[in-house]
């Protein structure tokens, strides 16, 4: 007798032998013991994983002659389990769709479903890669489908539901199998390995389910190729060098080097493997699960049950997850998985992956740009690195993080320039500058308490000048709002500004009273709640004639407040001047000045 393959030797001949699919024998079982079978099913999944099995364990359960009626466990004796189990009942059809996809093929079938079962109880047709039939064929099929004869019921398998036309997914009931889990593949190989008599490492096999990659038919199909190869007993090594997998070590070799940004290493370890016949894809998958693992590691420890890998293997990844922070690990697994992605239809594979494993090593000499923005002064928060012309209403208080002045990101700084974080701290700008307007306040600097204690005291400031800064900055406050209307804008900005009380109160020539008719609502309401928020209070505003004309100043002079001389004393625009060589540009919206 020929020898049998362990996929078809230890084939699943119960709804209790299949493993990693309870939720879906469950389901069956309870409805054949309520008798509520359907006449439609649809089983969907992963290759390898039971769909076939299943569908022929419900034709022998829907046949089984142990009874008058349908079984929830079919016996496996009697004569139609036993025909079923051998593939050839004459009752049980089973259809490669693959091949017979056409409509003739369906039609011969709905003709032939017309008539009675010749000696079981169901007429049952089993149609494997159900999705590769034709959308004609479909639609011949859909009649007989939504309404068959009451002996026949229709079992479509498929890896790809989607192909499927929705007329006949809600005409059947679907079930989706999941993908075996690696502990359940694990525990069945050990199984299977006693009953065969076969020595084996535990490494050994966790590679074998690792390797079937949620299939149970593909870790057997390799089990039995390992068998074949092994002298004796199976070892980790002899599953490596069978599915061409480059060894584990390898993989943390790979990534010391990138946390060292030895890119002259990175080029040995791959001239190693392309020597050893290793496939540049191959290793590319491998490393992309290995980094996968890195981060599971990283994040949930390297006890966590997401972690689907051997001990030896756990052990790895937890030392490289510790050399990297998590959002390294990200970025690297980007990396790999588009150099994987590109080695599919790339000529000279070998040198893409050399490409991917040296970005991986420079992009450990990358600084990201918060940390650069901190170091000029710029909050990390802030929206844009240039200050705003509006003054911005902040509360007093300070953040801890912001009062001790030390960078965000100095700790990560610190961990890649192997410094102390607070050697970093001193690097970063102790100050901020942050504009405080309110009733009669200038402008004030946020600084740490080391810092404030070192500042010299601001020199007594008369309340004629508060009052000057405080209509200078509501006034370009105003106008910076008004920038939608230009016209109504540079109206205003020639007439007389004073604050009485909570008013604000706009004096024009008696020549251009005009613009209090120009003056709309939706300016009037901006104009308002610019004041109010510039002011701390509410205010309210008033438009009137009598004053002289004044020359217009515009809001980047050098000698008015907010203008260009002012914003280029602030200390953040000149660390941003020195840092990244900044200048400061005046804009000209000329769609503005067209209309």
């Amino acid at each position: 007798m020929s020898y049998q393959v362990l996929a078809r030797k230890y084939r699943p001949q119960k709804f209790s032998d299949v493993i990693g699919q309870e939720h879906v024998t469950r389901t069956l079982k309870n409805a054949l013991e309520q008798g509520r079978t359907a006449h439609g099913y649809i089983f969907s999944g992963h290759r390898g994983i039971g769909k076939t099995t299943v569908a022929r364990i419900l034709a022998m359960a829907m046949n089984c002659r142990s009874s008058d009626r349908p079984v929830t466990e079919p016996c496996g004796v009697c004569e139609s389990c036993t025909e079923i189990r051998a593939g050839g009942s004459v009752d049980v059809i089973e259809i490669d769709a693959a091949t017979n996809r056409g409509i003739d093929e369906i039609r011969e079938l709905r003709e032939a479903a017309r008539y009675r079962p010749a000696r079981d109880r169901f007429k049952i047709y089993i149609l494997d890669e159900a999705h590769q039939i034709t959308d004609a064929a479909f639609n011949a099929l859909l009649k007989t489908l939504e309404e068959p004869p009451g002996h026949v019921v229709f079992m479509l398998a498929t890896t790809q539901p989607e192909d499927i036309p929705q007329t006949i997914r809600s005409r059947c009931q679907h079930f989706s199998f999941r993908a075996v889990r690696f502990e359940e593949i694990l525990g069945q190989l050990k199984d299977l390995a006693g009953r065969e008599k076969v020595e084996a490492d535990e490494d050994a096999l966790a590679l074998l389910a690792e390797a079937g990659d949620g299939s149970m038919r593909d870790a057997l199909s390799i089990l039995d190729q390992a068998i074949a190869s092994a002298e004796g007993r199976l070892t980790a090594e002899g599953v490596r060098q069978l599915v061409g997998a480059a060894p584990s070590t390898v993989m943390e070799e790979v990534m010391q080097a990138v946390a060292q940004s030895s890119s002259q290493d990175l080029l040995r370890l791959v001239d190693r493997l392309m020597s050893e016949g290793h496939s540049p894809t191959h290793f590319a998958r491998q490393l992309v699960r290995f980094l996968r693992n890195a981060i599971v590691a990283k994040v949930a420890g390297g006890d966590s049950s997401l972690l689907q890998i051997s001990s030896d293997e756990r052990q790895r990844v937890t030392r490289v997850a510790e050399m990297f922070s998590e959002e390294d690990l990200a970025r690297h697994l980007q990396i790999m998985l588009r150099t994987h992605g590109e080695l599919g239809y790339r000529q000279e594979q070998r040198f893409h992956l050399e490409l991917g494993l040296l970005k991986m090593a420079h992009a450990q000499r990358l600084l990201p740009i918060e940390q650069l923005l901190s170091e000029a002064g710029v909050p990390a928060t802030s929206k844009s690195s240039a200050p705003s012309a509006m003054p911005a209403v902040r509360k007093p208080e300070l953040t801890p993080a912001r009062s001790s002045g030390i960078s965000p990101f100095a700790a990560d700084s610190a961990r890649k320039t192997g410094s102390k974080p607070e050697m970093a701290a001193e690097a970063a700008p102790v100050g901020i500058t942050r504009p405080v307007v309110g009733s009669g306040t200038t402008p004030t600097v946020v600084m740490g308490s080391a810092a404030l204690a070192a500042q010299p005291a601001p020199a007594a400031t008369g309340v004629a000048q508060q009052q000057e800064v405080a209509i200078g900055d509501l006034q370009a406050a105003v106008l910076n709002a008004l920038a939608s209307h230009p016209t109504l804008a540079s109206l205003l900005e020639r007439g007389e500004w004073s604050v009485a009380g909570n008013e604000l109160i706009i004096r024009v020539a008696a020549s251009e009273m005009v613009i209090g008719m120009s003056l709309g609502a939706d300016a009037k309401r901006l104009i308002i709640a610019t004041a109010s928020g510039a002011l701390g209070r509410p205010a309210k505003l008033q438009v009137l004639s009598g004053g002289t004309e004044q020359k217009p100043v515009s809001r980047l002079a050098s000698n008015g407040g907010g203008g260009r001389g002012r914003i280029e004393e602030e200390p953040v625009v000149q660390r941003m001047k020195e840092k990244f060589g900044a200048e400061i540009r005046t804009v000209i919206d000329h769609r503005q000045k067209k209309s």
